[in-house]
């Protein structure tokens, strides 16, 4: 299972861990990720996505049902 969030397409970053002597080795900023369902009523049905908190945000300002159009207009469900 991918760590990529299913209504924004928030996925790691590369970046670097810095020492005091300035080493600097790879490391990974992963996405905060969480399986979350919820109830679409013009379907009548439970969905499970897995979503970052920013999407979380999102489906709580504009609706599920909004959230789910968008990310299907930019190409991120079927």
């Amino acid at each position: 299972m991918s760590k990529v969030c299913e209504l924004t397409g928030k996925k790691a970053m590369v970046g670097n861990n810095v020492s005091h002597a300035m080493n600097k080795t790879k490391r990974r900023f992963e996405a905060n990720l969480f399986k979350k369902r919820f109830y679409i009523p013009e379907e009548d049905k439970w969905v499970t996505l897995k979503v970052s908190t920013s999407a979380l945000k999102t489906i709580n300002k504009i609706g599920i049902s909004a959230a789910l159009k968008k990310a299907r207009t930019n190409g991120l469900l079927k």
